[in-house]
Parts: C-alpha cells; sequence; structure tokens
C-alpha cells in the first residue's frame, strides 16, 4: 500500500520547508515540499515536526544488552532493534580484537541472523575493528589480541566473509600498508584507527588506501616530541587531507564542545560522521557491563553517560544512540540540524557506498524514515517501508 508522510520540515529539501514524502512497498516514491495531492492509502501528519532519511551508524558494537561479540543471533536481532528505537535504520556491526575462532563464529551468526531481522536496523555488512592496532593507543582494545598484519592470516580472515565492508587498522605497523592495498582492491573502506602513526606515516597510509579516520581523538596520535622535537600525527593529517574523511564520537563525553566545533569547522558535515561507538549497555542503566564477548570481555562500569574499563583509567566505548549523536552535535556544537543530521545520513552512506540507495530522501531509495522533534526525539521509524517504531 502507498503511504505518506505529511506536513513534516523534510531534511534535504532545498530549503526544509514544509513537505511530504511519499514510498510504495520499500522504495521511496515522490519527495517535495508544500502540500500533498498524492493518492497514498495511508497518510500520516507529521505535525510540522522533522521528516528525515533514517540514521546510519557505522560503528557500533552493540546494544540494549547485548554485544556482536557474543555471538548469538539473540545479540544480533536484539542491537539492531534497540538501535532502530533510536533512529539508526542502518549499522554497522562492529568487531574487537579476538581470537580468529571468534571472529569466524561471528561471521557465520551474522549470516544466519540476517533473514531473521525483521524488526531491527539493516545490517549491510560488517566492521572489522582490529585486531592490527598499536599497543600504546589501543584503548580498550584487549592487548592479548593486538598483532601485526600478515598476509597469511588476513587473507583467511577476507576469505571467510564476504560482508567485510569495512576495516579499522593502525597503517604504520609492519605489512599494514600491503593490507591497505588489498582492502582498496576489495572495495573495503580502509580506517586509520588506535594508531601512533606519524603525519608522514598517516599521509602515505591515505596514499595506500586509507581514506577514513575511526574515531578522530580517540585514540588517534596528535603532535609529540621526539628527542626534543615536535611532530604532527594523525589528527593534523586528517584535517591537512582535503578527501580524507573522519568520524567522531558525539555522546557529549569523549569529545568537548571545543572540539566538536573544531572538526565541524575544519572538516565540515561532508566529511565528518557522527558514530556512537555503542557498547551492549547502550539504552541500558548505568551499571557494570561486559565489552565484547559476554564469557571473555572485559569487564567495564557505566557511570555519568559513558562506559569506562573497571580500573577507570580509559573510556570503553560509549552508550550512546544514534538520537543522542545528533543532539549533541546540535545542542552542544550548536550545528544546524539539517547539517547534524547529514552527518548521520547523507555522509555514512556515501563512505560505506551505500549512497545509492540510503541516506537521503529521494525517490528511488530505501524508505527508511524518520520523524523527530526539535530535541531529536524519535517520533516514528520507518524502515524499508514498514513502521518498526
Amino acid at each position: 500500500m502507498k503511504q505518506a508522510i505529511v506536513n513534516g520540515r523534510i531534511i534535504g529539501s532545498a530549503t526544509a520547508g514544509r513537505g511530504y514524502v511519499e514510498w510504495d512497498g520499500g522504495v521511496i516514491t515522490a519527495v517535495g515540499e508544500g502540500d500533498y495531492q498524492g493518492d497514498a492509502g495511508l497518510v500520516t501528519d507529521a505535525g510540522g515536526d522533522w521528516v528525515s532519511p533514517g540514521f546510519i551508524d557505522i560503528h557500533t558494537h552493540g546494544a540494549g544488552g547485548h554485544d556482536f561479540m557474543d555471538c548469538t543471533v539473540e545479540a544480533y536481532l536484539g542491537a539492531a532493534e534497540m538501535s532502530a528505537r533510536h533512529g539508526a535504520t542502518t549499522i554497522f556491526p562492529t568487531t574487537l580484537a579476538s581470537t580468529n575462532e571468534n571472529l569466524f563464529e561471528t561471521f557465520e551468526v551474522f549470516r544466519r541472523a540476517q533473514p531473521l531481522n525483521t524488526k531491527g536496523a539493516n545490517m549491510p555488512g560488517l566492521h572489522l575493528e582490529g585486531p592490527y592496532f598499536s599497543y600504546n593507543q589501543r584503548g580498550a582494545q584487549d592487548p592479548r589480541y593486538l598483532r601485526d598484519p600478515r598476509p597469511e592470516e588476513y587473507d583467511a580472515i577476507l576469505a571467510a566473509s564476504d560482508d567485510i565492508r569495512r576495516m579499522s587498522l593502525a597503517p604504520e605497523l609492519d605489512g599494514a600498508l600491503e593490507l591497505g592495498r588489498v582492502l582498496r582492491a576489495k572495495g573495503i573502506l580502509a580506517s586509520i584507527a588506535h594508531s601512533d602513526a606519524l603525519f608522514e606515516e598517516a599521509v602515505e597510509a591515505f596514499r595506500n588506501g586509507y581514506t577514513h579516520v575511526t574515531h578522530l581523538y580517540s585514540c588517534t596520535s596528535s603532535v609529540v616530541r621526539r628527542n626534543a622535537f615536535r611532530y604532527a600525527g594523525i589528527v593534523e593529517a586528517a584535517y591537512w587531507l582535503d578527501d580524507m574523511t573522519v568520524e567522531i564520537i558525539t555522546d557529549g563525553v569523549h569529545l568537548p564542545e571545543s572540539l566538536l566545533r573544531l572538526v565541524y569547522k575544519l572538516k565540515g558535515a561532508d566529511r565528518t560522521v557522527l558514530i556512537t561507538d555503542s557498547m551492549r549497555a547502550a539504552g541500558m542503566p548505568e551499571g557494570r557491563y561486559v565489552l565484547g564477548a559476554r564469557n571473555s570481555g572485559m569487564e567495564v562500569v557505566v557511570e555519568d553517560g559513558v562506559a569506562k574499563l573497571a580500573d577507570r583509567s580509559a573510556f570503553a566505548g560509549s552508550v550512546a544512540t544514534a538520537d543522542r549523536c545528533v543532539r549533541t552535535m546540535h545542542r552542544l556544537a550548536e550545528v544546524p540540524v539539517p547539517e547534524a543530521v547529514k552527518m548521520m545520513t547523507a555522509t555514512p552512506a556515501r563512505v560505506m557506498r551505500i549512497d545509492d540507495r540510503k541516506g537521503s530522501l529521494e525517490a528511488g531509495k530505501d524508505a527508511d524514515i524518520l520523524i523527530f522533534d526539535d530535541n531529536i526525539g524519535i517520533q516514528r521509524v520507518v524502515i524499508a517501508g514498514e513502521t518498526r517504531f
């Protein structure tokens, strides 16, 4: 049945003025400003609220009490559902540094979960975060599993799944530049992460396929002194390279207002992606949780709106949801709503190469649509043309 949302502030239109979105089945059929004159069988009045493409979270480890490294179908479906309740209509489940056995197991579970995912966010593919990281920039990654990339290992990993869409790693490690070229040839996004690379190493990494930076400022090098001399790092390279895209955790805790404003000013909405980097406690009460697999992960404590390692020495992912990320960028950094939304819709869609069907409200694209108020409070979630929440 053809459906429409009317009387909404349409994000993506020239003026974000009052207008409508129409869809049939799972595909958008018309978007326009002014009054709706179509023949939809079910029409919803947005009452002047914002009408937006569904949010896209390209870096999430879990939510709703579930972690993707639990390696259960229940974990994938539960996390996808909690993500959708908060406006994320598309997510890229993200792994952690682990054993290869655990990694291969989650590949298989992801395949089994896909056809059963009838309520939660779309899951177009996987993001592998690790295990090829700098020990000094490991953050909450388990140091037991950190290592350098070797062809015999990463070739086996890449051959084990057709669902890998992105891999985050430290490009200064021995063998990492070669892996960057392999990922580029396979159409997999190579992203700089948990890295001590200097400016020059980051630029060389960009030339070898690393076109994105994972959670900028979090476990990424900046200006350092070595033998009395100063050296720029990844942060400076990300600003200097115009075509380098970045992502930031916008829970209002990982980055202060000043850095949120700086990233927006220097990279802009077209080169900046908002991410949750959420762990299993997203959408849940504060307390004690496990980051990673429930039976072998790292104990964390959730307090003050953020997850921390048990000894409180570092953050351990976030408990943010997609709506909170957009709200933080709008309210704390004073970014206009359409621009904040672009950083969690059109920009991540382009970065992950799914912008042919997602990320904007246009005829022919997937009917993943949100209605939310001025506080980014989610009022309605439509995924593939069906109202889920």
